[in-house]
């Protein structure tokens, strides 16, 4: 079953002729939400939240919809006090599209206890130790431009049998979607572990990612892409 979750609007998605992309990944945001429900149902005794409950759901639908899902809701019920800041810290980042269609993958089951979900849910991913705006120059993303930067690719866009921080990191090199105004989304440029050339869209991003940040092997692929784009300009 595809995982791949659509992050734009019914009336963006029949903008840009891609209706059926987002009435699957609608239907499957739908289920991931009773799928949640459900395991909250059968795991909670009154008292404690059983903490195998959250594997299943993820394995079936993945970390990037679980966590949309979730998002959804915790955007959809921030005024509720019963979800820890560490949570919604850590989901509402997300760029939700804020349509009527958003109610239908709610989960309703009682706040506190979709706390501690939520809670068992960041325990697993944070095992995984993958970059995030912690990692990113702390500006707005609707203000900066991305040419020339290395971007941390959204953990949430990845195949998640390539969930490992080093596949995170993208040079960015060129594309309207570098530009925070443009009406583009395409990125063109490189990941730098292993030099495929390709696109993302600006909503495959997390950000920019802080200079102390980059590790040294990517500082090393970096100069040599640098090095190489400075002697292609000056034998043009």
């Amino acid at each position: 079953m595809s995982k791949s979750v659509y992050r734009y609007s019914a009336t963006e998605a029949k903008r840009f002729g891609e209706l059926p992309e987002w009435r699957e990944s609608h239907k499957k945001n739908c289920a991931c939400a009773n799928d949640i429900e459900t395991a909250i149902r059968e795991n909670f005794d009154g008292m404690h939240l059983n903490e195998s409950c959250v594997k299943p759901v993820i394995e079936k639908h993945g970390f990037a919809r679980v966590k949309w899902v979730l998002a959804n809701t915790l955007k959809n019920k921030r005024e509720d006090g019963r979800f820890s800041q560490r949570n919604q810290d850590w989901l509402c980042d997300k760029d939700i599209p804020w349509d009527d269609h958003r109610f239908d993958f709610l989960v309703e089951s009682h706040p506190a206890v979709l706390d501690g979900f939520i809670d068992l849910v960041r325990k697993e991913w944070d095992q995984i130790g993958l970059y995030d705006n912690r990692h990113c120059i702390p500006e707005d993303k609707e203000r900066l431009d991305y040419e020339g930067r290395v971007l941390i690719f959204s953990a949430d866009s990845m195949n998640e049998a390539h969930l490992h921080p080093e596949e995170q990191l993208f040079y960015a090199q060129s594309g309207f979607g570098c530009s925070p105004s443009a009406s583009g989304r395409k990125i063109f440029g490189q990941f730098l572990w292993d030099g495929e050339r390709c696109y993302i869209t600006r909503s495959d991003v997390v950000g920019a990612m802080r200079e102390d940040c980059i590790p040294d092997w990517a500082r090393e692929k970096l100069d040599d892409i640098i090095g190489g784009e400075d002697e292609g300009m000056v034998m043009g």
